[in-house]
């Protein structure tokens, strides 16, 4: 105790205020410029505007996507697909002012399942979204490269609350 003086006391005091201070800047700052990105977790239930023009029997898709930030995975498949089909995650994007950007490969039968359709083996898929409203996306689907896009929207399927409570243990 006879070692604190007058100046030690001093440079402590205004050391712990400055970083005070800087601690309050840095929050103000946070807080009013950075924002999360919005959250596009969950399935969406897919509908094209038109056919594809090699197949006319299209099941109803369901577009799953996984978030980390603002970067995205994300699968392509049926309605009615099994566990395993569901875990493929086959398309990889990032998400950029309200525009979701994926783009990957896709299995055949997924896009078709007519027995001689003309999709070639693992298509390449680009999907271009906007996030318009809370919930629903809308878009477009080039397959393999081609320069016919097929308009769609997405729309989120919920989660029934006895699952989401499971999950979140």
């Amino acid at each position: 105790m006879n070692n604190l003086n007058l100046k030690s006391l001093t440079f402590y005091g205004v050391t712990i205020g400055a970083v005070l201070l800087l601690f309050k800047i840095v929050t103000a700052y946070g807080e009013s410029k950075l924002q999360a990105p919005p959250v596009v977790n969950g399935n969406y239930q897919l509908k094209l505007s038109q056919n594809l023009p090699t197949c006319q029997n299209l099941p109803p898709l369901v577009l799953n996507i996984q978030q980390s930030g603002i970067y995205l995975n994300a699968a392509l498949f049926p309605e009615n697909a099994n566990a395993e089909t569901k875990k493929q995650l086959s398309l990889t994007g990032i998400l950029k002012n309200q525009q979701l950007n994926l783009s990957g490969t896709v299995a055949p039968e997924i896009l078709c399942q007519q027995p001689n359709s003309q999709i070639s083996k693992n298509p390449s898929v680009i999907m271009q979204m906007q996030l318009t409203d809370p919930g629903k996306i809308t878009g477009q689907l080039t397959l393999n490269k081609t320069s016919q896009n097929l308009r769609f929207i997405a729309i989120q399927q919920q989660i029934p609350e006895q699952s989401q409570k499971l999950n979140s243990h």
